[in-house]
């Protein structure tokens, strides 16, 4: 399995708009949603915030991980942002988070949701890795640092 079998390159954002929870997650699944036709943008959002609500994905580190299964999607789809300034999502260290990971993936798929959002974990758990993404000057080097990251993991 690979990231970039599920993170379109198109689906990075180096420099999010949001300054609030709510607002991170309509800005990342707005540029999904501009590029897969299938997901209708308010349910998706819905869902997200319903999962939020049983914790955060904020899981410390600078880092979320927003994630949900959605029914009607036929396919997993991950998104990438950055927030140079920091947002408050609850992050289980009480810090704002800088990078997150959003991943989208249909009701019916959970062993291949489960290793996306553990691939996504392992490699986030390297500070020299987050380092990297937090110093990268464009969509397209965040998108490189990733796709070059998970193929040195590979296993």
């Amino acid at each position: 399995m690979r990231l970039e079998d599920f993170l379109p390159q198109d689906c990075v954002i180096s420099a999010l708009k949001a300054r609030k929870k709510r607002e991170v997650l309509d800005e990342m699944v707005k540029n999904i949603s501009d590029k897969i036709n299938n997901i209708n943008r308010e349910i998706v959002i819905e869902v997200l915030l319903d999962r939020e609500k049983l914790g955060s994905t904020g899981i410390g580190y600078g880092v979320a991980i927003p994630h949900a299964r959605v029914k009607g999607l036929d396919c997993i789809v991950v998104s990438f942002g950055r927030s140079m300034e920091g947002i408050d999502f609850q992050s289980m260290d009480n810090k704002p988070a800088h990078l997150f990971f959003l991943i989208v993936a249909p009701e019916d798929s959970t062993n291949v949701h489960i290793k996306v959002l553990a691939r996504i974990s392992q490699l986030l758990k390297d500070a020299n890795f987050r380092n990297k993404l937090m110093g990268a000057s464009s969509s397209e080097e965040l998108f490189r640092i990733i796709i070059k990251n998970d193929r040195k993991h590979q296993t």
